[in-house]
């Protein structure tokens, strides 16, 4: 980033940074109704597996696409569908995020993308369960997570409307054939997904 545009970015968001608050609250009234884009660049999925029974790892993916149609009046009839980029696939081993991007996991050559589209919404304050069909490697399984709203609010920087949420599922690598059959990582991975939408 060049200095001069770093400077001024800071200069606009010295208000809210001197008031000790964030942009952002857990206020849905913020929120018009209408649909929203994705914004890649705060929009990931960490997912996390038991290695052997010795340690736990983690690993990441963003989103390249995807919207949510949203009406804070009409919560349930919420609906999100979002594209992950698996062959963007990240770990903390090089060696280890190659092989995960293998024929013997996500296949990436061939199966680059995953996808999730929303197929019900359950919600309650500023919690809601989502059902949905989740696709991996071409195959579809249906998946329930469970999502807690942010926050809402303008964006110090462009002054648009930016929200999001944190939702957390449980998937079995069988079911998608991710993976060798061996106990080396567990069958059940944890999901964090932190999607975040922003108005165009």
């Amino acid at each position: 980033m060049r200095p001069i545009l770093a400077t001024a970015l800071l200069v606009l968001a010295a208000p809210v940074l001197a008031q000790g608050a964030l942009p952002g609250a857990p206020q849905a009234s913020r929120i018009a109704a209408g649909t929203y884009p994705v914004d890649p660049a705060h929009t990931q999925v960490t997912w996390q597996v038991n290695h052997m029974g010795f340690s736990m790892l983690q690993g990441q993916f963003g989103a390249s696409a995807g919207q949510i149609t949203i009406d804070p009046a009409k919560p349930n009839a919420t609906k999100v569908e979002v594209t992950f980029q698996t062959d963007q696939l990240t770990t903390t081993a090089p060696r280890f995020t190659d092989h995960l991007k293998s024929k013997d996991f996500f296949d990436v050559a061939n199966h680059p993308t995953a996808r999730f589209v929303s197929t019900a919404v359950r919600a309650t304050g500023d919690k809601a369960t989502i059902t949905g069909n989740l696709t991996i490697k071409g195959i579809t399984k249906p998946v329930t997570l469970q999502a807690t709203f942010v926050g809402a609010g303008a964006n110090p920087m462009n002054k648009k409307l930016n929200f999001g949420f944190r939702a957390t599922g449980t998937i079995n690598r069988s079911d998608f054939g991710l993976g060798m059959a061996t106990p080396v990582v567990s069958d059940k991975v944890d999901l964090t997904i932190n999607a975040a939408f922003a108005a165009a």
